[in-house]
């Protein structure tokens, strides 16, 4: 078969940097194409339930915080899930070194590039690396079966409201969203006051159930140990 060879009417000259930069952007969006493609495909069946737990990289050990989300993901991977972090210190740390101590499972971590956070911690197994935060983020939504929100920052409340955001659009389903602690049913309330008092309210009232609330370790663990449960009974055949 003869060799294709693109006419002169197709090239781009290098010194048409109008064209050139118009040839770049439409490679860019075809790459993004490509990868939301490759991402619509799922296993037939998961082999674990996996659980992200997002929380602050600035709480020491030797903390509350800590030792619940320490103790909570450890109850966690102890019931066959495996973690999932951000892979820094402070919490993320506390939730790998809980899941490692219970043995079973995996304790991943799922880093992003920034200047002050170069390395995962001590207990991640298994680690994946991002440039951005918009690739890393999508791995923890096409990766997880339930999030877990301990106490954070702005980064923290970023990731929360992501996944708030795809559960109201109905881009997961099924996945519980829980927060966990006392600083979390204020942003929650936040919302239901300054969204559903507008005219037109800026949400439905169903949009502002889908975080649980729940006071601490304990509760955390038995949302989604129910999950968990319905999860096996359905073989973790995918969504």
């Amino acid at each position: 078969m003869p060799r294709r060879t693109p006419s002169s009417a197709n090239l781009i000259s290098l010194a048409d940097e109008d064209a050139v930069r118009d040839a770049v952007w439409a490679s860019i969006l075809g790459l993004w194409k490509t990868v939301n493609t490759l991402t619509r495909l799922r296993p037939s069946r998961r082999k674990t339930y996996r659980v992200s737990i997002f929380g602050s990289a600035r709480i020491r050990p030797r903390t509350k915080a800590y030792a619940e989300t320490r103790r909570m993901a450890e109850a966690l991977a102890a019931m066959g899930c495996d973690i999932i972090t951000g892979g820094g210190p402070g919490l993320m740390q506390a939730a790998n070194q809980g899941a490692k101590a219970a043995r079973r499972g995996r304790s991943y971590g799922i880093l992003v590039d920034l200047p002050f956070e170069q390395q995962s911690n001590a207990f991640v197994t298994e680690s994946f690396a991002h440039e951005t935060f918009f690739t890393r983020l999508h791995q923890f939504v096409i990766t997880s079966d339930a999030f877990v929100v301990t106490p954070g920052g702005i980064g923290t409340v970023l990731e929360t409201m992501m996944i708030w955001q795809l559960l109201q659009v109905r881009h997961l389903t099924d996945t519980p969203l829980v927060l966990v602690g006392p600083m979390w049913p204020g942003l929650v309330d936040w919302a239901r006051t300054a969204m559903l008092t507008t005219e037109p309210p800026l949400a439905s009232r169903t949009d502002l159930d889908i975080p649980v609330c729940v006071e601490d370790a304990d509760a955390a663990v038995a949302v989604v140990r129910a999950h968990h449960r319905t999860w096996k009974a359905n073989r973790g055949t995918p969504r």
